[in-house]
């Protein structure tokens, strides 16, 4: 499903101007996010996903999944806390290379993970 569908499908019964009211931009410019037109920045995505109480992976098509468990928003939150202490005290070039290795380490636990099931 396109960023789009997913925009248009959780808007349900509200009109656009009542979303983009909602998240502090025009109408016009939420309509383009559902016609996929133009794609928005981090910072609207997450004002996006908190509108609809959903994850930024589900608004995204990253995940079928759409709202996560107080525990596991309480786990992340904690998570994306200690990694942001951890990266913060390495130099600038460091931190783009630990962040590389972190995302090669869980591709490969993904993968570990499919074919073991």
């Amino acid at each position: 499903m396109t960023f789009g569908k997913r925009l248009k499908e959780l808007r349900g019964n509200k009109t656009q101007e009542e979303v983009a009211a909602g998240i502090g931009i025009s109408r016009p410019r939420y309509s383009h996010f559902e016609n996929n037109r133009n794609e928005p920045d981090l910072d609207l995505i997450q004002k996006m996903a908190d509108y609809y109480k959903v994850t930024t992976d589900y608004l995204l098509g990253r995940s079928e999944d759409k709202r996560l468990t107080k525990e596991q928003d309480d786990i992340a939150g904690e998570m994306a806390k200690k990694l942001e202490i951890l990266i913060t005290q390495l130099e600038e070039v460091d931190q783009n290379k630990a962040l590389e290795q972190l995302e090669m380490f869980v591709y490969y636990q993904k993968v570990k993970k499919s074919i073991l099931e």
